[in-house]
């Protein structure tokens, strides 16, 4: 009776993966969200130069565009356990010695190169997650169902960055107020050597592991198979995504500046993230004739139209509209770039390619939030307010882009 029970028992992702999977995956994302912001915090705070805080949040950055893909590419071939144990600790060790060497009297050079190794050793949590529960999937539902599972999974793991990517600055400004500007950086080293290692040693990490021949050797697919145009379209997509991430918060925090509270930017950014998660959470019930590429380029649209209204928004309440306004295209567009993607992976990669999603989005924010800040030190807040258009603009392009491969056989 009992075993008849079980075996019609439709599967579930959270029986599945486990219920602590989640919170455990959810905290392990906060040192990747604090990183560039609790570097420049502590850099800019210490060595009172803005333009070496820059640099060194810009070479973390770096670092994890470069390396970032590689450790995607490790958890294909050896299980995402062993990487993540070793870049989790290699990332607390490093973190901390930042937090040392920023007081130190020792040479700039020496934080952008502690800052790059930081990049380089970063957890790739989110995407390692996405490519888990992926596996989860394929292993346990139905084929007919599972493009429904793994677009709804998308929208979870989507909104689940977005709580993080609100909620990190926030952490890092109250740490770096109420203690010390070295806490943050400690704080997430504290976090990465515990809640990255509980992530790791999670059963569920057995699902990142791609399906062996009979010596045990992963089955992969070749790696040129990840050049294929139709992957690239996402990739470039979430680029610009990065883009504007970067190219919003740092016009945003020159705007807040110029009215005397760059401190409540972190806020006033929130509003679009609230939309955004909300949002990246509704994709679940979207009809399945509202394909994914036609919700990529609706929302890209409507990204688009809300930036629009920036360069001309004079006030806070203004631009907090403009935002809201945003947020709703910010989370399905996400969404809808990293089913995509997940759709597209080749065999055997799908680690490599969200990894290659989530540098994507690194590369662009760590770059668009350099040039805004030169924009808006050299033109103000009003003139920076222009760049998010343009990283909108990116992404649309990159929809319509993935609309024509995506009518090719």
């Amino acid at each position: 009776m009992h075993t008849t029970l079980a075996s019609t028992r439709r599967p579930s992702l959270v029986r599945e993966a486990g219920l602590s999977y989640f919170p455990i995956a959810l905290v392990a994302r906060l040192p990747f969200a604090m990183m560039v912001v609790g570097v420049l915090t502590l850099v800019v705070s210490a060595r009172d130069s803005l333009a070496l805080g820059g640099a060194t949040s810009a070479m973390t950055g770096l670092g994890t565009a470069i390396v970032g893909p590689l450790l995607g590419a490790a958890a294909d071939r050896w299980g995402q356990r062993r990487v993540l144990l070793i870049a989790g600790t290699a990332n607390s060790v490093l973190l901390l010695a930042l937090a040392w060497l920023a007081f130190a009297p020792v040479a700039d050079g020496a934080l952008l190169i502690a800052a790059f190794a930081i990049g380089a050793s970063m957890p790739q949590v989110a995407p390692l997650s996405r490519s888990r529960l992926v596996g989860i999937i394929s292993r346990t539902f139905r084929s007919g169902d599972r493009t429904r599972v793994v677009n709804g999974t998308m929208a979870y793991e989507s909104a689940a960055d977005e709580i993080v990517f609100v909620f990190g600055p926030v952490i890092v400004g109250l740490l770096a107020t109420t203690l010390d500007p070295a806490a943050p950086v400690i704080g997430a080293a504290v976090l990465a050597l515990v809640f990255v290692s509980a992530f790791a040693l999670h059963p569920s990490a057995a699902t990142g592991t791609a399906a062996g021949d009979a010596a045990g050797v992963p089955e992969q697919a070749p790696a040129r198979e990840l050049a294929r145009p139709a992957l690239l379209t996402t990739v470039l997509g979430t680029l610009g995504m990065g883009l504007f991430f970067g190219a919003m918060l740092t016009s945003l925090t020159a705007f807040m500046s110029e009215r005397g509270a760059p401190e409540q930017a972190g806020l006033v950014y929130g509003a679009m993230g609230i939309g955004s998660a909300a949002l990246a959470l509704g994709v679940a019930f979207f009809p399945a004739r509202f394909t994914l590429t036609a919700r990529w380029l609706t929302f890209a649209a409507i990204l688009v139209a809300g930036t629009l209204a920036l360069p001309f928004v004079h006030s806070v309440a203004g631009i907090t509209g403009s935002l809201l306004i945003i947020g709703i295209g910010i989370g399905p567009t996400l969404v809808s770039q990293y089913s995509l993607a997940t759709a597209r992976s080749p065999i055997g990669r799908s680690a490599t390619v969200m990894t290659m999603l989530g540098s994507a989005v690194v590369v662009g924010q760590s770059a668009a939030s350099a040039i805004t800040g030169l924009v808006a030190e050299s033109a103000g807040a009003q003139a920076a307010l222009v760049l998010p258009i343009a990283a909108a603009g990116i992404v649309l392009a990159a929809g319509i882009a993935n609309a024509v491969f995506a009518r090719r056989p």
